[in-house]
């Protein structure tokens, strides 16, 4: 395992913990699948133990994946680590991961346990564990702000119990590069048993630097896991990023000289697939699988590139997915090469008719603008009442008045569990109306938080995609809507945010 580098992705795990992100059972699916053609060697699914709804999406994720390794978190106690195994029993390989939290701040604050409790129901967990999976992951959370000493104590324990992974998380963002680094090189160095178990990485980006301290606890620590996310999604400022350690590793082979089974060329639609899902823009100037990250806007560059491309760029944008790839279909075009494009996109629809309402939409989209664009198919099928997630809300039609100087009025008909409703409002603009005119029926009383508007493709015949994100009872949800009207967009953005206020699906943040 000495030079290759495993790659543990947390997107459906640690990324669904940031606030809003929270996604259907179906679409966890669906970036699993695109996760499985990424090659990722580790996919942690959820966290089984924390709700009915995430159990059965570590099941169904378990029993459909074939090539990488599912995972599912877990507390360290019988119940969650039960749970967990029950819920990968279906996995072609399975993994539990298991923590426990390890500072003298959270043991105190959080757990109100002592060190020798924690340290007995490490071990416990461990063992516990290791006769239900035979791959056992084991986290001190908190650990880079641990007693060196104790956890020292803790690492040696459950490795000799039969953890096969350690994980050394810094939970809060807290590290720098070298001090990170030499952190895991010294537990290493010090634990005997050490040599027993694949050292793994876990790091936040409170203070900007996931990425270069996870990289640097596998250069000097010797670490040979990178736990990370797509568009590193996370709670607070986010996780490490996957697409940026990978082409890292892979643009400096010569400096960190690793092999990864990382097929690369998928990065990108992973990145478009999640930000979709989950509501989560990418910004433009984001490395690697934002818009700007292989554009020249300087002369001087665009001089130099066009005579040799390496002169400005280090990698080629091809490398991670980024190509013309378009479908140009119109209202004639064949239902087959429709479903081949969701195939070559990592799509799989659950029946027959939820394609042909996919299909359906499709043609619909094609009499109303010229070329129909991947981007175009993603918000396509990424729209909940395509799944089998029942809706209590569905849009149906909006007409809306906008003169100036005369105040926008609004007009949209709505079902509500089946049922046609209308719900007319004023407003300061036609959104503002549309938006007014479905609360003077559902009276929701929910605070909006964000609203974002995002051109799909780069014409002004492309598809608005509008964000709304809600709060309401403690919960913040995200709606996501896509029309060429960004008025009806952003209705259905709304509609869909209200969706996921009324269903029960919860998650329960667990370790970082």
């Amino acid at each position: 395992m000495a030079d290759k580098l495993i790659i543990f992705d947390t997107t459906l795990r640690d990324g669904e913990q940031s606030p809003g992100a929270s996604m259907t059972r179906d679409a966890k699916l669906r970036i699993a699948r695109q996760l499985e053609r990424l090659r990722v060697d580790v996919i942690e699914a959820g966290f089984a133990a924390s709700s009915n709804g995430d159990f059965e999406a570590i099941q169904l994720i378990a029993n459909t994946i074939k090539d990488s390794t599912v995972c599912s978190l877990s507390r360290a106690n019988d119940r969650d680590i039960s749970r967990a195994a029950e819920a990968l029993k279906g996995a072609n390989r399975a993994r539990i991961h298991t923590f426990i939290a390890t500072s003298a701040l959270h043991m105190e604050k959080k757990l109100r346990m002592t060190p020798d409790q924690v340290f007995e129901q490490a071990k416990q967990s461990v063992r516990f564990a290791r006769n239900l999976v035979g791959d056992i992951e084991f986290s001190p959370e908190d650990g880079y702000r641990s007693d060196v000493d104790f956890l020292c104590r803790v690492l040696e324990a459950v490795i000799a119990e039969g953890a096969t992974t350690i994980n050394v998380p810094d939970t809060v963002g807290y590290a720098v590069p070298e001090l990170y680094g030499n952190f895991i090189k010294t537990l290493r160095e010090r634990i005997p048993n050490s040599d027993k178990a694949i050292w793994s990485v876990h790091c936040h980006n409170d203070l900007g630097m996931a990425v270069a301290n996870s990289l640097a606890g596998v250069k000097i620590g010797g670490a040979r896991q990178i736990e990370c996310t797509i568009n590193g999604l996370g709670e607070r400022a986010g996780n490490c990023s996957l697409e940026e350690v990978v082409m890292a590793v892979k643009t400096r082979k010569d400096y960190f000289g690793l092999e990864m089974g990382i097929d690369a060329t998928h990065i990108l639609a992973a990145s478009r697939m999640v930000s979709q899902t989950t509501g989560f823009l990418v910004q433009p100037n984001k490395a690697v699988v934002g818009a700007n990250a292989f554009a020249h806007a300087s002369g001087i560059h665009q001089d130099g590139v066009l005579k040799a491309r390496d002169t400005y760029e280090i990698m080629r944008a091809e490398d991670v997915g980024w190509t013309a790839n378009k479908i140009v279909l119109g209202k004639l075009s064949g239902r087959n090469a429709f479903k081949q494009r969701l195939q070559e996109l990592g799509i799989q629809l659950e029946s027959e008719s939820d394609i042909n309402v996919a299909f359906s939409r499709f043609k619909e989209l094609a009499d109303r603008k010229s070329e129909i664009f991947d981007e175009d198919i993603l918000a396509l099928v990424s729209d909940e009442s395509i799944t089998h997630e029942k809706e209590q809300y569905c849009f149906v039609s909006l007409s809306q008045h906008s003169e100036t100087g005369e105040r926008p009025h609004a007009s949209i008909v709505f079902t509500v569990d089946g049922k046609e409703v209308r719900g007319e409002s004023d407003g300061n603009g036609p959104v503002d109306a549309s938006l007014k005119s479905i609360e003077s029926h559902v009276k929701s009383g929910a605070e909006m938080i964000l609203y974002s508007v995002n051109a799909i493709s780069g014409s002004t015949e492309s598809q608005g995609e509008v964000t709304v994100r809600l709060q309401s009872g403690g919960r913040v949800v995200n709606g996501i809507g896509a029309d060429p009207d960004i008025v009806v967009a952003s209705a259905k953005a709304y509609l869909s945010a209200l969706n996921r206020l009324h269903s029960k699906g919860d998650s329960v943040a667990a370790q970082g």
